[in-house]
């Protein structure tokens, strides 16, 4: 069995650069896993152009009902805690919203339902340069990415070397299911009001969850930063600040990691990481 550092990058809302920090750090350390479980809207990819070695169909199992054998109990109905199965004239299922529990398979004393596979997403394997990516993508019209992180988190627990988690935004179940593991969490803030008020939402979140953490400030002007007072004021530390610019913003907006490029500041990212790598050791 390999042994890991499982390093999660979260925000409290998209578009504060939780992106740009996972995949640069991934691309500094050059040897380890860049892992996207931000299967709604997954753009790491959009970075890294993997060469995908390996996809896989996520399947969850969900119930299905044998109108002969159904006595119309409602016993499945009444257990269901999510409303995936309601009863008019017969048992109804709202296979969009069930949880895979198997909970109405157990109480059903008809021996009426039994459980089949749906498809609900894929993990894909690649790898760009050293570094190994591992992402998934959820289909449209699905209620929670929840089992295809899973499935993507079950296919890194054996591997060796540094992991980057690129998170979901915000402080959602998928949030919880992506960090549960993580050695050590970087939080990325941006420096305006809203921005500090997302980042205590996360915060409080991998407080929860007893993770180390630290705060990467991103777009940082001379002016009035309130996500550095917030940090100040909690004592937590600030592993980076980031300026505004633009030569990083384009590098960004045209899909390209600043540390494989000739970007002026990117030994900022290289600090980072060693930094971090401090931090979980």
């Amino acid at each position: 069995m390999g042994t890991n550092k499982r390093i999660a990058v979260l925000s409290g809302k998209g578009g504060t650069g939780k992106t740009l920090i996972s995949v640069n750090l991934a691309a500094a350390d050059g040897n380890g896993y860049y892992v996207d479980c931000d299967v709604e809207e997954p753009n790491g990819h959009l970075y890294f152009k993997p060469q995908i070695c390996e996809e896989k169909a996520v399947l969850v199992l969900i119930p299905k009902v044998n109108y002969e054998l159904c006595t119309g109990c409602k016993d499945c109905v009444n257990f269901c805690k999510f409303n995936a199965l309601a009863f008019g004239k017969k048992v109804i299922l709202f296979k969009e919203i069930c949880h895979s529990c198997g909970g109405c398979a157990l109480v059903c004393s008809d021996k009426a339902i039994t459980e089949t596979e749906k498809t609900v997403g894929i993990v894909n394997i690649g790898i760009s340069e050293n570094v190994k990516t591992v992402g998934g993508m959820m289909n449209t019209g699905e209620a929670s990415g929840i089992p295809i992180i899973k499935k993507i988190l079950e296919y890194i627990k054996d591997k060796s070397g540094y992991i980057f988690i690129d998170c979901p935004p915000g402080s959602a179940c998928i949030v919880m299911e992506s960090i549960k593991d993580a050695d050590y969490c970087i939080l990325v803030a941006e420096p305006t009001i809203f921005g500090a008020h997302n980042l205590a939402m996360v915060y409080e979140l991998v407080r929860l969850f007893d993770k180390p953490c630290g705060v990467v400030l991103n777009k940082c002007t001379d002016g009035h930063n309130p996500s550095e007072e917030f940090c100040r004021e909690k004592g937590i530390e600030i592993l980076v600040k980031i300026p505004f610019d633009k030569e990083l913003g384009e590098l960004n907006s045209n899909g390209k990691i600043a540390v494989r490029e000739d970007y002026k500041n990117k030994e900022l990212f290289y600090s980072l990481l060693n930094k971090v790598k401090e931090a979980v050791e």
